[in-house]
This record gives structure tokens, sequence and C-alpha cells, in this order.
């Protein structure tokens, strides 16, 4: 997996990045990439229609024999072209594998990050895949066919969104009533309402200490790259003929946050502070308690 500021410790000069990377390329046996958009996805495996930049693409070299995996969260329609374009130029035994994570900067710091395969369980290559996407991540989950990982990273990162949003309401409304934070995460899970983001992410700041809300909502997945995830949800959704209720109401929250100076850079849990949550809990807590001894 190669990125750019590492290739320019590498070469020196970002001039010359094209061409080192052109150059692994043409050497490797394992091309892993991991982008932002579909668009660029599709411009790195087989160009955009510039001469220049399409001779620096990835099949520019001869990728015969070779296993590309692509980690970007995108749209299935790019991740299926790009397939499809690699099996018509190079039919002889070349495999393209979408392979999206999960588990945000956290996971990825500590290697406990899944991997949703687009392939299915009797393919030849997946002993060899497992092996080596668990050097990187903890779970690695085949989702039975081209494209299929990302359809499954896009529906679980709706549902991650919809309940982080339904965290922030129902903590909002339970502090506004005079809980503690701490004793509403301890009731949640207890209960039905038991979930991984409350219990690892949680959006209020102070109660699970490793969350990126105790740290200023830093050194998480984005606000920004949440909202385009919620949005290619809600299109592959609508392609499909998929009702989603919740669906509208999320994306915009997203789209606001994101367009919040207070919010955009930050945790996508930073809807806590969007919708108006009160991140100075602890403190009101500590003043109130002061108040009492006197």
């Amino acid at each position: 997996m190669l990125e750019r500021k590492g290739c320019r410790r590498q070469v020196g000069t970002s001039t010359l990045v094209p061409k080192f990377i052109s150059c692994c390329y043409a050497r490797e046996d394992i091309i892993i990439t991991m982008l932002p958009e579909g668009k660029h996805v599709r411009s790195v495996y087989m160009g955009d229609g510039d001469s220049e930049a399409d001779s620096k693409s990835i099949c520019a070299s001869d990728v015969t024999g070779k296993l590309l995996l692509d980690c970007s969260t995108i749209d299935t329609a790019s991740s299926l072209a790009v397939k499809d374009y690699i099996r018509n130029k190079f039919p002889a035994s070349t495999s393209f594998y979408d392979a999206p994570v999960s588990g945000g900067v956290v996971g990825a710091q500590k290697g406990t990050i899944a991997f949703f395969l687009g392939c299915d369980g009797s393919d030849p290559n997946l002993p060899f895949l497992t092996e080596l996407l668990k050097l990187m991540g903890k779970d690695v989950i085949p989702c039975g066919g081209p494209s299929k990982g990302l359809a499954a990273k896009l529906s679980n990162n709706y549902l991650s969104g919809i309940i982080a949003i339904a965290v922030s309401e129902a903590m909002d409304m339970g502090m506004r009533s005079g809980l503690d934070p701490r004793v509403l995460a301890k009731v949640y899970a207890a209960g039905t309402a038991q979930n991984t983001i409350c219990d690892r992410f949680c959006p209020v700041p102070g109660v699970y200490p490793e969350a990126p809300s105790s740290k200023g909502y830093t050194n998480g997945f984005r606000v920004q790259l949440m909202r385009k995830d919620f949005s290619l949800a809600l299109e592959m959704a609508n392609r499909v003929g998929a009702k989603n209720v919740l669906g509208e109401a999320g994306l915009a929250t997203y789209d606001g946050a994101s367009n919040d100076p207070r919010c955009r850079d930050l945790d996508s849990r930073v809807v806590f502070r969007y919708l108006g949550g009160n991140e100075d809990w602890q403190k009101d807590a500590d003043d109130a308690t002061a108040n009492t001894q006197t």
C-alpha cells in the first residue's frame, strides 16, 4: 500500500513520485490501494483520459497474475467498473477484490480493524487473502462476491451513523433530565440499547477515556467521511429499492455537521456537539457538588 508522503520520503521529491509508484506497480505481486472516492480509484487503476496520467495508472503496467485489493469505501459501481476493466484487459489470472475496512483510526493503530472482502467462501485465493489481511487487522469476512464487501461496508456505516445520532440524542435527553452520562452508559450496556458506539466510541466526552470525544473529537473517523459514506449508502438503497425512513434525516445531520466550523474535520461522533449536547457536564457536576458543600 503506497501513501504519497511515504513515497516522497523514499524518492526525495514529489516530481518523482508518479514514476516511483509506477515502478512499484510493475514490481510487486500484491497491490493494495485505499483512496477517498470512486473517481480516484477509477483514475489510479484505469487512468482518466489524460495520456500522462494514464501512463502512470496501475493497469498501464502488466498486472497479469497479480492480486489487486482496493480497501477504499466507494460506490459499488466504480469498483465493478474497475474489476471489469481489469478482467477485459488482463484476462489471464489477474484478481481484483474490494476489501473496505471498519474500525477507524484507533482500530488501525491497534491492528483490530475488520476487512469486508468482496469474495465468496469458495474463492481459491481466500485462504491467502485472509492470512495477508490479518497482518493488518483482526477480522476478515468474505461477503459473497465482487462489490459485496462494499455493500456490506456501506450498510455497516449507515447503521453506525444512525446509532451515533441516536446515542447522542438519548444521552442529551437523559443528561438534561439530571442523569450522569456514565450512569446512562451503564444502563444502555445492561439493557436492550447496548451498542459498540456507546461502549467504545461514546459521543459524550469523558464517558469512555479512549473515545475520540474524550480527546477533543480527534483521532477518529472524520465527519465529512461519514457524510460521504452515508450518502453512498442511501444511493445504494435507492438503487436496490430499499426504504430508509431515517436516512434523509441522518444525512441532513451529517451534512450540517460537516459544514459547521465547530465540527468540521473532527470525529463523526461530534454530532453530539452539533445537536447541542453538554460537553462540560463534568465541570458542571463538580461546580454543583462544590456549591452544595459551601
